[in-house]
């Protein structure tokens, strides 16, 4: 046994004779997964928005993606093998793409395999035997996308070392007691070990597949039957499990969506981008490790009984992949729409009242709306319904809030904008090949006319940024908050079909889901990429560096149409938006609170741009209960009567309405003085 660092070669030896104990296996494409690649081929170059030249720049382009997917953290590979791939597989690429083939995918992956359990026997042989020196001011590069492979093996089984000693205090601060830390992690290699030795050709393909489809763009990608299956599941949002839809980034499974309603929603204990990391049944089941699972096993976990407790290991996104993991607790339940229902709540300020109504997602029963049902849930309904409400009871101002609402129905998006506005453009849509289409807002009665202020933030996506670009190009109020996410595509589902078969039935082929057309403001620019840009800036404890359109390296740019025909409304217009930021700036500079919220938005952002984290032990707590303690002090509680408080950025955004209407009743006041006398 020995100290990290030292030259002494015992733990080496044995940590390698475990790394290169291994059968090989080789995996090739099935019959049908062959068949699938012909079709997904097929659709991607004659259906998808983006128009991608077949060439050796594509064959580049998904090479690296795969390589990126499968070893994001360059902890596999050291840089000859890479380039030994590059130049057996990396030209091949485009001609198999072209031919739907996926030969030199499985290819790579299978060297990907033996690279993987070889990791695994290193580092369950090390967490065996190791002792680590923790006062050694010794770093990890946490994030190591941009940096280069290992160049040799000494380098790779350094690396390895380290992230055992992060792991190591990861576990230490995540609660666990000294004496489980090491039998926790060679369980945990074991297990991931095992998981390695059971995979299938499906595995290949999904991983090979997901490369090419993400290459056109982020939001493409290809469901096989199975997980088509869960894909409807969480369509329908009638599973009874935790309301959040899945993916898988590399060998993690990542929370994509939060559905407003469902038990992750009401409890507010997770984001998009939080990394599960282990699922436990009930309040004292094992935490099972999950990490390489298939999303499909993981997410059977997840699911059960309406009522049932299930635990969740988790990695906040919030800590940029730096921290201990923490174990949240949810209540399984059936998620329904009648829970994602837009809310009131109003806020007494200076003697004003300002009303706030929260959509939490732009809602909409298709089945009831068709079958004219009397009470179907809409967004548009029920933001109606409370408009009149926040009427009746006076307020002087509005403020929507529109945080984390990622998008939903653009039917909704388009109704609740003309609530606001006479009649108009609210948003156009075009197609890859320059058809355009202008959605409007016929109704020409505005339910509310008064001050409005719209606040969103960085997972504000898709039908949100819809509706609050229209609010900016017609001038009707203030956006407030840090630029929205930029999700502005369409996708379609599009069933994978063979043409006819004489010979019986044959397996289903999946779906892919393609990107076929963008979203455009009626200003003429895109949401897509840039996002909405609020008139007055708020920043959010969400990290802008990892969330948004602009992180993903295949997303479509953003471009510009012809303006649609509108008339702003200038409710708000330039020299009184320069007033109201001004009002805004001078008020928030002696706001101690807000001034306290910014500085530890600030130390956070510091902490997640750190290219390197500490290994020494009292560093590496130093920087934990930094991070807890700003999460504590700003993170809202679930249904906690202090939450109002605690929302600094709604309380804000609710002054500067009522800034917008203390000069409009300047603007009465004066216009009532100037007018000339009536003679009768």
């Amino acid at each position: 046994m020995v100290l990290l660092g030292s030259t002494e070669s015992a733990f080496t030896a044995t940590a390698l004779q475990s790394a290169t104990a291994e059968s090989v296996i080789t995996f090739k494409p099935t019959e049908a997964e062959e068949e699938a690649g012909k079709y997904i081929t097929q659709n991607l170059l004659l259906h998808h928005f983006r128009k991608v030249s077949v060439n050796d720049s594509l064959s580049q382009q998904i090479f690296n993606r795969y390589l990126d997917n499968l070893d994001g953290t360059k902890s596999y590979f050291v840089a000859s093998e890479v380039e030994s791939l590059r130049k057996i597989y990396g030209s091949r690429i485009n001609k198999e793409f072209l031919n739907g083939k996926a030969t030199s995918g499985f290819g790579i992956y299978n060297f990907f395999l033996k690279r993987a359990k070889e990791k695994m026997r290193f580092m369950k042989a090390a967490a065996d035997t190791i002792h680590f020196n923790f006062s050694a001011p010794e770093t990890l590069e946490v994030d190591r996308k941009t940096d280069p492979w290992p160049a040799d093996r000494r380098q790779l089984y350094d690396l390895w070392k380290k992230e055992l000693k992060y792991q190591w205090l990861n576990l230490k601060y995540s609660g666990e007691s000294s004496s489980d830390i090491r039998g926790a992690l060679a369980k945990s290699f074991t297990n991931r070990l095992n998981l390695l030795n059971h995979q299938k050709p499906e595995d290949a393909f999904q991983a090979y597949i997901s490369a090419v489809t993400t290459s056109f763009d982020p939001h493409t990608s290809y469901f096989s039957p199975d997980e088509y299956e869960n894909f409807q599941i969480d369509m329908s949002r009638s599973l009874e499990g935790i309301g959040a839809k899945l993916q898988t980034e590399s060998e993690y499974t990542v929370i994509n969506e939060v559905i407003p309603g469902g038990p992750v929603y009401k409890s507010n204990l997770l984001k998009k981008g939080d990394k599960i990391i282990g699922v436990g049944q009930g309040a004292k089941g094992e935490i099972v490790d999950v990490m390489g699972w298939r999303i499909n096993d993981v997410v059977k976990l997840i699911r059960g009984r309406k009522g049932t407790l299930v635990r969740l290991n988790i990695l906040p996104a919030s800590q940029a992949g730096r921290g201990p993991s923490k174990i949240v607790q949810l209540l399984r339940d059936k998620v329904d729409l009648e829970e994602q229902a837009a809310k009131k709540r109003i806020i007494q300020l200076n003697g004003q009242k300002i009303g706030v109504i929260t959509i939490p997602s732009f809602y909409l029963d298709f089945e009831g709306q068709q079958k004219n049902a009397t009470n179907y849930n809409s967004t548009s309904r029920d933001v109606a319904r409370i408009l009149n409400e926040l009427n009746a009871e006076h307020v002087e101002g509005i403020v929507i809030d529109l945080r984390d609402n990622g998008g939903g129905s653009l039917e909704e998006a388009v109704s609740v904008t003309g609530l606001f506005i006479a009649t108009g453009p609210v948003v156009q849509v075009s197609n890859a090949t320059g058809g355009k289409m202008v959605l409007r807002d016929e109704d020409r009665h505005k339910l509310y006319s008064g001050p409005l202020a719209v606040l969103v933030n960085r997972y504000s996506a898709s039908a949100s940024e819809i509706f609050a670009a229209a609010i900016q190009d017609y001038g009707r109020g203030v956006i407030i908050g840090e630029r929205t996410f930029g999700k502005g595509t369409v996708q379609s589902l599009i069933k994978l079909t063979r043409p006819f078969s004489f010979f019986g039935t044959k397996p289903d082929l999946g779906e892919i889901k393609l990107t076929v057309a963008k979203f455009y403001r009626i200003s003429g620019g895109s949401t897509q990429h840039k996002g909405v840009v609020p008139d007055i800036i708020m920043p959010s404890m969400i990290d802008t560096s990892t969330i948004g359109e602009d992180t993903y390296t295949s997303s479509l740019p953003w471009s510009t149409i012809s303006k649609a025909f509108y008339r702003p409304t200038a409710e708000v217009n330039q020299e009184e938006m320069g007033l109201l930021k001004k009002k805004f700036q001078e008020r928030s500079s002696k706001n101690h609170l807000y001034q306290v919220y910014l500085h530890d938005v600030n130390v956070l952002n510091q902490i997640r741009k750190k290219k390197l984290t500490s290994l020494q032990d009292t560093v590496f707590k130093s920087e934990i209960e930094n991070i807890k303690q700003i999460e504590k002090l700003w993170v809202q509680a679930p249904d906690s009567a202090k939450s109002m408080n605690k929302d600094i950025l709604v309380n804000q955004s609710a002054a500067v309405v009522s800034d917008i209407a203390e000069l409009k009743a300047i603007e009465r006041h004066t216009v009532v003085r100037t007018s000339p006398a009536v003679l009768n």
